[in-house]
């Protein structure tokens, strides 16, 4: 499953991120995911649990926000949002276009646990 290789490569970069910040875990992180990423993310929802236990991040929730695939026409200069391997200008039916948002695969924010004497503070990088 490509998805458990992933989670591992995420938990990796967030686990430096939280030692920079001397966060003692993590609550929340948060993916924007486009259409041609390649990444199922049904199973990306299932490995995260999986991946987290006894670490860091056990617990942390897992948002991902799903971008829409995105075109720029190279004849008539319009932006259209398309469907997978329907890449054409919604305008003129030009297919020379120019990917412009759906291939994205972007770590967008963090929320640490911060160790505090009184409470625990949240800290968001971004």
């Amino acid at each position: 499953m490509h998805e458990l290789s992933l989670c591992r490569a995420l938990l990796d970069q967030v686990s430096r991120l939280a030692a920079q910040h001397q966060a003692r875990g993590v609550s929340r992180i948060r993916l924007t995911i486009g259409p041609l990423a390649g990444v199922e993310i049904a199973l990306l929802r299932t490995a995260f649990p999986l991946s987290s236990r006894d670490s860091f991040a056990a617990g942390a929730i897992l948002d991902i926000e799903e971008t829409p695939l995105r075109v720029r026409c190279q004849g008539c200069g319009a932006i259209s949002e398309v469907s997978l391997n329907q890449l054409r200008c919604r305008q003129c039916d030009d297919w020379r276009t120019q990917l412009i948002s759906g291939d994205e695969l972007l770590l967008r924010d963090v929320e640490f646990i911060m160790a505090a004497p009184a409470a625990e503070e949240r800290a968001h990088v971004r």
